[in-house]
């Protein structure tokens, strides 16, 4: 492996890599904190202490219930998915050199969305089934098949977005423009099909759509576990050429890069990992633009430290949003996806607006 790269960037903050080191051990001393003020906090209201004890298995067989099959699996998700989204966000911002790039850059999540109203408009709820009967739709709806349809189409996505560019050229603004149009093409097929939804189907394909925690399994967090992991394995191995490539690519050809395979690669294994969360969880917006742009601030654009510091700021960000719609939801938890850009929309506005030098 080539020796790692240790250039400056261009408006990196100098701080010595034990000071990075630190910072990142203190966001994961944050995330742990989270963690289990999150296994804490719920629509039951149950007491902190008969929360901590039903961690255990101690308590009621309903404190257990409640703190090991439904907190602890919700809490889990936020951690791997906030994760995800973060590092993918990075990974599409890096390889494209795009700081406004995001999981929905390519159409995943709106690919995602009209899987999922396939699957419950018309197979469950809608029109090929079950039609305006609330309860045949209970007993027709199916999460795993949902969840896969909607894997399937944000993979299909992916898949067209690289073969058109693969097609042209493979720059970053083909990606771009390829990813917004097709993303275009997916919301009008997802409007078009809920046109002709019944009442059933289009509110439980309304509501699909709200980034939700709560439908979270111990299974669905294996396999979000698993992709994300190993994911995240490949782009810190890589983080060599991503340096190069961010200083210069013409450098980095030198150095032996293959700046269309690492682009090709690391935006296939973004869109995994988001079709992935996007799937089981519904859409959860704004953590792949806000943190890795708070860790760039933060630690610098090294990816030696940035591809940590932005898993642990995904997982804070989802792990404070989970916590957060427990608490304001008055005995419900609202959609985390509407909580990460209410906390999201404002400090991103105040990342641009507050930049040294920034001219309107």
């Amino acid at each position: 492996m080539p020796q790692e790269l240790t250039r400056d960037f261009p408006n990196e903050m100098k701080v010595s890599n034990r000071i990075r080191w630190m910072i990142l051990a203190g966001f994961l001393l944050l995330v742990i904190a989270l963690f289990f003020i999150s296994l804490m906090v719920g629509s039951s209201n149950m007491p902190f202490g008969e929360s901590f004890m039903a961690l255990f298995g101690q308590g009621s067989d309903v404190a257990v219930r409640i703190v090991q099959k439904i907190r602890l699996p919700e809490t889990f998700a936020a951690l791997i998915a906030g994760a995800g989204l973060s590092i993918a966000g990075l990974m599409m911002q890096s390889t494209l050199k795009n700081p406004m790039a995001s999981p929905s850059t390519l159409g995943v999540s709106n690919a995602a969305v009209f899987g999922a109203n396939v699957s419950i408009i018309g197979f469950a709820g809608g029109f090929l089934a079950t039609g305006n009967n609330p309860q045949d739709f209970a007993v027709g709806a199916n999460p795993f098949a949902t969840s896969s349809i909607a894997f399937i189409f944000a993979a299909t996505s992916t898949l067209l977005v690289l073969a058109l560019c693969s097609i042209r050229s493979f720059s970053s603004e083909t990606v771009v423009l390829a990813g917004i149009a097709l993303g275009t093409v997916w919301t009008a097929a997802t409007t078009l099909l809920q046109f002709f939804a019944t009442d059933v189907g289009l509110s439980a394909a309304i509501i699909w759509t709200f980034g939700d925690l709560s439908r979270a399994t111990f299974t669905m967090d294996y396999i979000m576990l698993a992709v994300v992991g190993l994911s995240a394995i490949v782009f810190f191995l890589l983080r060599w050429r991503f340096n190069a490539v961010a200083a210069d690519e013409r450098v980095a050809q030198t150095l032996g890069v293959h700046v269309r395979a690492l682009r090709f690669v690391t935006l296939f294994l973004a869109s995994l990992v988001t079709a992935v969360v996007v799937s089981y969880l519904g859409v959860i917006g704004f953590v792949g633009i806000i943190c890795p742009h708070v860790m760039r601030r933060i630690v610098g654009n090294n990816h030696r430290f940035l591809i940590p510091g932005s898993l642990l700021c995904g997982s804070a960000l989802l792990l404070l949003s989970n916590i957060v719609s427990h608490l304001v939801g008055g005995g419900t938890a609202l959609p985390v996806g509407a909580i990460t850009a209410l906390l999201g929309g404002p400090f991103f506005l105040y990342l641009i607006f507050a930049r040294k030098g920034a001219k309107a």
